[in-house]
C-alpha cells in the first residue's frame, strides 16, 4: 500500500522535488523508510482530493486479488441512493442522519459508524471544495460490509465542513466500501468524476435521480 516519490510523482503528474516539498510544506502524510519517504497511497489520494488534483484512477488500482469484481460508481451510488433535504446544520447531525439512510445491516451497529465517520473528520475535512464533501471511513476493514454503497445526500441547509476553499457543504458522497482496494477504487472514481462539468451541473442543480444515474452511468462507460 506504499509509494515511493516515483510512484507519488508519477501519480500525480508532477516532480519529484515538488512530491517532497508538499511533504515538507503542504502536509502530504508520508513516513520515511530506510532514509526514504514513503506514502500511503490513501493517503496520497485524500491529500490530492482536498488539494483538487486530478488523479487518474488507473493509479490507485491494487494488483492482487485480481478476481475481485469492482463496483463501478454508478453502481455503488444506485445502491447507497440518492437523497433530498437531509436535514440538519451541523457535521455530527448531518451524518448521524446520513448513517439513518445508508441501509446497513443490523450487526452494523449504526452508532459505531457515525463515530469512525466523525473519527475521521477529525483527522481532517472530507470537504473538497465547491460545497462537496466525501465522509468515508478511514480504514474500510473496520466496518464489514457486505457490499460498496456512496449515498448522495443533498442537505436540506448549508453546513459548514471546514472546506479548503471556505465554502459550506450542501452535498455529500457517503462511502461505505468492504475492502481497502474497492475502497481507493470508488473513492478515486467518485474524485475524478467529480471534475466532470456535466455532473457538476447537475449536481447543483440538484437533479432527479435518474438524471444524476444516467450521467455517472455514462461516465462509468469505457
Amino acid at each position: 500500500m506504499l509509494m515511493n516519490i516515483t510512484d507519488a510523482a508519477n501519480a500525480l503528474q508532477a516532480e519529484e522535488k515538488s512530491v517532497i516539498q508538499w511533504i515538507r510544506k503542504e502536509r502530504l502524510p508520508a513516513e520515511t523508510v530506510r532514509g526514504e519517504y514513503m506514502i500511503n497511497r490513501a493517503d496520497l489520494l485524500e491529500w490530492a482530493i482536498a488539494k483538487g488534483l486530478k488523479v487518474d484512477p488507473a493509479v490507485f488500482r491494487i494488483k492482487d486479488d485480481d478476481s475481485l469484481k469492482m463496483p463501478s460508481l454508478f453502481e455503488a451510488v444506485e445502491s447507497g441512493g440518492v437523497h433530498y433535504d437531509v436535514k440538519g446544520t451541523d457535521k455530527e447531525t448531518i451524518l448521524k442522519n446520513v448513517v439513518d439512510l445508508l441501509d446497513m445491516p443490523e450487526e452494523i451497529d449504526p452508532e459505531f459508524l457515525l463515530q469512525v465517520l466523525l473519527t475521521r473528520e477529525a483527522v481532517g475535512t472530507t470537504a473538497i471544495g465547491e460545497g462537496i464533501a466525501i465522509p468515508h471511513v478511514r480504514n474500510p476493514i473496520l466496518i464489514q460490509v457486505p457490499a460498496s454503497k456512496i449515498a448522495l445526500c443533498f442537505l436540506e441547509n448549508p453546513v459548514d465542513f471546514a472546506a479548503p476553499d471556505g465554502k459550506p457543504v450542501t452535498v455529500l458522497f457517503t462511502l461505505t466500501s468492504p475492502t481497502v482496494k474497492v475502497h481507493l477504487h470508488l473513492l478515486s472514481s467518485l474524485s475524478y468524476a467529480l471534475k466532470n462539468p456535466k455532473l457538476k451541473k447537475v449536481l447543483a442543480a440538484r437533479a432527479d435521480r435518474e438524471m444524476i444515474l444516467d450521467i455517472l452511468r455514462e461516465l462509468d462507460s469505457p
